[in-house]
C-alpha cells in the first residue's frame, strides 16, 4: 500500500534531504507532491528517477487527498497551513517551533517517545524536535532508563547548516575572501561573522539572557521525557563547520553509573553508534558523521562535577537526524502502528 505524500518547503536544505530519506527508506509514496514559496514555484527535483514540479503553496485550492504532509517551512508557514493539510485528512509531521509545546501536539523522537505517537489524533499534527534537542535526548533516555537525571549542562558545537542554505553560501563566501586576501562579507545569516569564529548566539536572546534554542532544549527536553523535574542549562554556539552539530554533555544522574556501563547501555541503545576509545584518537566527529542516520557519542566518562555523573561527546547530522530522517521515522511509525 502505497500514501500521498506532501513536502512543504521542498526547494530548501531539509525539504531536500526530506526526498533522499524517504527515497533511501523506502518509503511507500505512491505518489508526491511538492510545495514551496512562489519564487520556487517551477522547480523540478527528482524523486526515484521521476522528476516532479513544485508547486506555489499559497496558490492551492485544496488539500484534499493527501495521507501525509512533511512539513519544513517557518513557524508561520506552518501556523498557518499545517491545520489546513490537517482539516482535509492528512497526518502533519512539522519540522519548525510552531507546534512543539502545544499540549495538544506530540512531540515525538520515535527512539525515545513512540507511545505519543497516537495523541497527534487531537489535531492530525505530530512535531519534529529541534535538532540540537533529538540528538541530546537519544542519547539521555538509556542513560535515563539505567540511572536517571537530575540534571543537564549542554554546550552545543552547531553547524551553519542548522541556519539553511544561504547560511553555508555565506560560511563558504566568508572563507574564500579571508584565504585570497579579499574583504570579508559582511555577515546576513548568521548574527557575526562565522568564518575562522564562534558565535554563541542562535535564535533570539529571551529576557533570562538564555536564547530561544537554548531554551528550547530545557522545555523540549522535559516534554519528550515526560519528566518536569530534569533541569537543562544550555549555551548553543554556531562554529564554522558546514554539517552536523556535536554537544558535549554534562549529566548529573539519580544514581551512580560507572563510564563502562554507560558505553555498555548505550551501545545496545537503538539509533546510538559508541566511538570510545581515546588512547587510540577513536571518539565522533561532525566530518565522519555527515549523511549517517544514527547519533554518535564518545568520551563517556566520569564527571567530575556532578556526583554522580557522566560527561559525553555526542554528535549527529542536524539535516539528517535533526530533521529529515527524524521525520521519516515518524512517519515509519504512523504507517507501523496503522495511524496513516
Amino acid at each position: 500500500m502505497g500514501y500521498r505524500v506532501a513536502i512543504v518547503g521542498a526547494t530548501g536544505e531539509v525539504g531536500r534531504t526530506f526526498l533522499k530519506v524517504l527515497e533511501e527508506r523506502n518509503f511507500p509514496v505512491d505518489d508526491l507532491l511538492l510545495f514551496a514559496s512562489e519564487r520556487s514555484e517551477g522547480t523540478r527535483l527528482t524523486f526515484k528517477g521521476k522528476e516532479y514540479e513544485v508547486k506555489a503553496l499559497n496558490k492551492q485550492p485544496s488539500f484534499k487527498g493527501i495521507d501525509l504532509a512533511l512539513f519544513s517551512a517557518g513557524s508561520g508557514v506552518s501556523r498557518e497551513y499545517a491545520p489546513k493539510f490537517a482539516e482535509n485528512g492528512a497526518v502533519v509531521v512539522d519540522n519548525s517551533s510552531a507546534w512543539r509545546m502545544d499540549p495538544e501536539v506530540p512531540l515525538i523522537v520515535p527512539e525515545v517517545n513512540p507511545e505519543d505517537i497516537k495523541m497527534f489524533k487531537n489535531k492530525g499534527i505530530i512535531a519534529n524536535p529541534n535538532c540540537s534537542t533529538i540528538q541530546m535526548v537519544v542519547v539521555l533516555k538509556p542513560i535515563y532508563d539505567e540511572a536517571g537525571v537530575r540534571r543537564v549542562v549542554v554546550a552545543t558545537y552547531q553547524s551553519v547548516s542548522g541556519a539553511g542554505a544561504k547560511a553555508i553560501r555565506e560560511l563558504e563566501e566568508q572563507t574564500k575572501a579571508w584565504c585570497s586576501g579579499g574583504e570579508i562579507p559582511e555577515a546576513r545569516y548568521i548574527p557575526k561573522r562565522i568564518a575562522f569564529n564562534v558565535v554563541p548566539h542562535i535564535d533570539v536572546f529571551m529576557e533570562e539572557g538564555y536564547t530561544k534554542e537554548e531554551l528550547k532544549m530545557l522545555n523540549e527536553t522535559r516534554k519528550i521525557m515526560h519528566d518536569d523535574s530534569i533541569k537543562v542549562s544550555a549555551t548553543c554556539v554556531r562554529v564554522p563547520v558546514l554539517y552536523s552539530h556535536s554537544e558535549a554533555v554534562h549529566v548529573e544522574t539519580r544514581s551512580e553509573i560507572s563510564p563502562e556501563r554507560a558505553r555498555e547501555v548505550l551501545s545496545k541503545a537503538p539509533g546510538v553508534v559508541v566511538i570510545d576509545d581515546p588512547s587510540k584518537g577513536e571518539y565522533p566527529l561532525a566530518i565522519d558523521v555527515q549523511g549517517r542516520d544514527e547519533v554518535f557519542v564518545g568520551r563517556i566518562r566520569k564527571d567530575l562535577a556532578f556526583e554522580p555523573g557522566l560527561a559525553m561527546w555526542v554528535v549527529a547530522d542536524n539535516i539528517r537526524k535533526g530533521a529529515a530522517t527524524n521525520a521519516v521515522q515518524i512517519a515509519e511509525l504512523l504507517v507501523k502502528e496503522g495511524l496513516v
